[in-house]
């Protein structure tokens, strides 16, 4: 019988073999090349010489390579480009797609994020991405074998190439140091979007700060507040402060913008400062930073940790306070008072999946009033205009402007359609407010009241090729750092103030450094770490000096 005849057992693929050097460099050679779109784009748009980008770009692929050479080691190389490609493709991404810089604030604000504010990120289009730049290659690297030679022979050959290719990087910085220098000096964002250096190394940084920031404890702030006088009533005071998120300033009506996005707030006796800057331009640095009394310029996360806040200098003087939240947290702010997550209770009539219209907060806010018995604070932290499911922010009703981008993938949507839903959750914002000043003039017959609104950060909608927010204060864009701020007061209160004097106040800057002490004006405690300079009330006091 013929053995022709016989069936024949396929043989497995063979497996390609490829040195540990080779590797190193190819793999080097993808992420540089095919991660790093914004990264060679901004410096396209920045290097006059084209002729010094090329130098620059050599060398610093000399330099990554390397550095894979040095960590070409076995049982080491594959999962350290498994986790490179990922981490590349995740980076890639967002800076590419959005525009974002991954730096240690952006990955404080993502860490502290919730499940269902992520999960609008995580769309099909990501996972394809992923799959692409993250994933096949990851795969080829498992699928090939590395050679690699023995120990001295390793040493010998890896010395060799890391020293050629610093060698190279050393000929090329030295011929474009002088562009180099000024594009990096002028230019900082460009270095910020190198991938994945950049993005793992701020990972690291906030990691190791993390650590350290457990074991600090708050100082006390103005232990020795106290309310300075009883309104001329005797009824309480109370101040409703609203902290916005995502309100641009650029798109609200009541500053100037062409649509009309603040129709209730038009109708009612508010002061608008149209002229205010953010402290920084995501909630995880803004929110913490417009509560306490460090300005921006001495504000740092460390900072804001080792010291008491506004609610605590309230907390001294004996007015009560309380946090409502419908976002992702306080971010430290309500540590030592009373703190109601609206988005943990999950109420069906204004919540799916644990995010919420910001309406199930002021359907509350009857009750709260009418168990007022003193001096109170209470401070609305609203979900807002958060993107980038913007058209989830707002009830159908509010779909004013159309068509609206109904998808978290902004890639799909024009830019008119993106806008369009981000002025329909302005709008929304715009009731809200309206609705909390209604319900403060409902009981002012038995309290003094007052409403501050500031959004903790602005929005970029497509301008300069950005999205969403988080830019480094640096090098934002005015649509993440000028932002909405509005005061309302009840009659009582808006008769121990000046009007003229404030809407002339109101022309001029403002910015958070000025929440904390116009708060303290507003409920007239007296502390040593308040600064009228800082109260855009201070001035305008009846009986003030001018």
């Amino acid at each position: 019988m013929s053995t022709d005849s016989l069936p024949q057992t396929a043989r497995p693929l063979a497996r390609p073999r490829i040195g540990s050097i080779t590797l190193a460099i190819v793999g080097a050679l993808y992420l540089i090349a095919f991660t790093n779109r914004t990264f060679w784009s901004r410096g396209l748009a920045y290097f006059d010489s084209r002729l010094a980008l090329a130098a620059f770009g050599l060398g610093l692929t000399c330099l990554f390579c390397a550095l894979t050479v040095t960590l070409s080691v076995k049982y080491v190389l594959k999962p350290l480009f498994v986790f490179l490609f990922f981490s590349a493709a995740a980076g890639s991404w967002f800076m590419d797609g959005f525009g974002t810089i991954i730096d240690v604030d952006m990955i404080r604000n993502a860490a502290q994020t919730t499940t269902s504010e992520a999960g609008h990120l995580v769309t099909p289009a990501f996972l394809l991405h992923m799959a692409i730049f993250g994933l096949v290659p990851s795969l080829l690297v498992c699928w090939v074998r590395i050679e690699h030679r023995r120990f001295y022979s390793k040493l010998r050959w890896n010395l060799l190439a890391i020293s050629l290719l610093l060698l190279v990087a050393l000929a090329c910085g030295i011929s474009a140091a002088r562009s180099v220098a000024a594009v990096t000096r002028l230019h900082k964002d460009m270095m910020l979007t190198l991938n994945p250096i950049l993005p793992i190394g701020n990972a690291v940084a906030f990691a190791l700060a993390s650590e350290a920031d457990k074991n600090i404890v708050a100082r006390p702030l103005g232990t020795d507040a106290h309310v300075a006088a009883r309104t001329p009533s005797g009824k309480p005071r109370v101040l409703v402060i609203v902290t916005g998120e995502t309100a641009r300033a650029e798109n609200f009506s009541l500053g100037g913008y062409g649509r009309q996005t603040n129709p209730e707030l038009s109708q009612l006796d508010i002061t608008y400062f149209s002229d205010t800057s953010s402290c920084g331009t995501a909630t995880a640095v803004s929110v913490p930073c417009m509560f306490s009394n460090l300005t921006r310029g001495g504000y740092s996360h460390r900072a804001g940790l080792a010291s008491e806040n506004l609610l605590d200098v309230f907390g001294h003087a004996g007015i009560r306070t309380e946090w409502w939240d419908n976002n992702t947290g306080s971010k430290g702010v309500a540590n030592r008072t009373v703190y109601k997550s609206f988005s943990d209770a999950n109420d069906p009539r204004y919540c799916k999946d644990h995010e919420c219209l910001d309406e199930g907060m002021v359907a509350q806010l009857d009750d709260w009033l009418a168990g007022v018995k003193g001096d109170s604070v209470l401070v609305v932290h609203q979900l807002g205009s958060h993107g980038p499911a913007y058209y989830q922010r707002y009830p159908a009703e509010f779909a004013h402007f159309t068509p609206e981008c109904r998808t978290a993938e902004l890639g799909n949507c024009s830019q008119e359609d993106i806008v369009n839903a981000y002025d329909n959750t302005l709008l929304y914002t715009d009731h809200i407010l309206a609705s909390i000043i209604d319900a403060l003039k409902a009981h002012q017959d038995r309290v003094v009241p007052a409403m501050i609104y500031m959004s903790d950060h602005g929005e970029s909608l497509g301008e300069h090729g950005l999205y969403l927010h988080g830019a480094p204060y640096i090098v934002a864009p005015s649509q993440q750092t000028h932002v909405p701020f509005v005061l309302w007061q009840g009659s009582e209160m808006k008769a121990l103030a000046d009007q003229d004097c404030l809407s002339l106040r109101a022309s001029k800057p403002a910015s958070h450094d000025d929440l904390f002490h116009t708060a303290l004006g507003l409920m007239a405690v007296q502390t040593s770490v308040y600064e009228p300079k800082l109260d855009v009330l201070a001035g305008c006091r009846r009986g003030a000096a001018s």
